[in-house]
């Protein structure tokens, strides 16, 4: 299925903040993905996690992040030209995220920079910020997309 390309390197500009959406975490999930990819207690085993520094069950930092970039993609990257990413240069985790939170995420773009050695794209160097349901911030990380400019005519 072909998406129309509503984002381009014109079109977002220093300061422009772009709503993701949000998402509720299940405990099935945190088990599920905890399991897979981040076997630790406090993922893993509600009753480990429960005597653990946490309290009770923690989705996995990693778990954020993945949550966060669907977030990402059915809101912004789906429709936009991008070219991918060069990497993420930070990543905090300030909020543990528990079953039955709901996550919202929301793009900041710190700058821009179009390419001078490749002249159909730029670099959009952004911080994303992901909030639990009592506006806790739980994530943030800064990282640089590469967008097309549009095409001319």
């Amino acid at each position: 299925m072909m998406t129309t390309i509503q984002y381009f390197f014109e079109s977002v500009e220093p300061g422009a903040v772009l709503e993701l959406g949000s998402r509720t975490v299940t405990e099935e999930e945190i088990l599920d993905f905890g399991r897979e990819y981040d076997p630790q207690p406090f993922h893993i085993d509600p009753v480990a996690a429960e005597a653990s520094i946490f309290g009770g069950l923690i989705a996995s930092g990693w778990h954020t992040c993945a949550l966060t970039m669907r977030l990402m993609v059915d809101s912004f990257l789906s429709r936009a030209a991008s070219l991918g990413s060069p990497g993420v240069e930070q990543i905090r985790w300030l909020h543990p995220v528990r079953p039955g939170d709901t996550i919202s995420a929301r793009i900041v773009v710190l700058e821009t920079r179009a390419s001078q050695s490749k002249p159909d794209r730029g670099a959009v160097k952004m911080r994303t910020e992901v909030t639990n349901q009592a506006g806790e911030l739980v994530m943030t990380m800064e990282s640089t997309g590469l967008v097309g400019r549009r095409p001319e005519g």
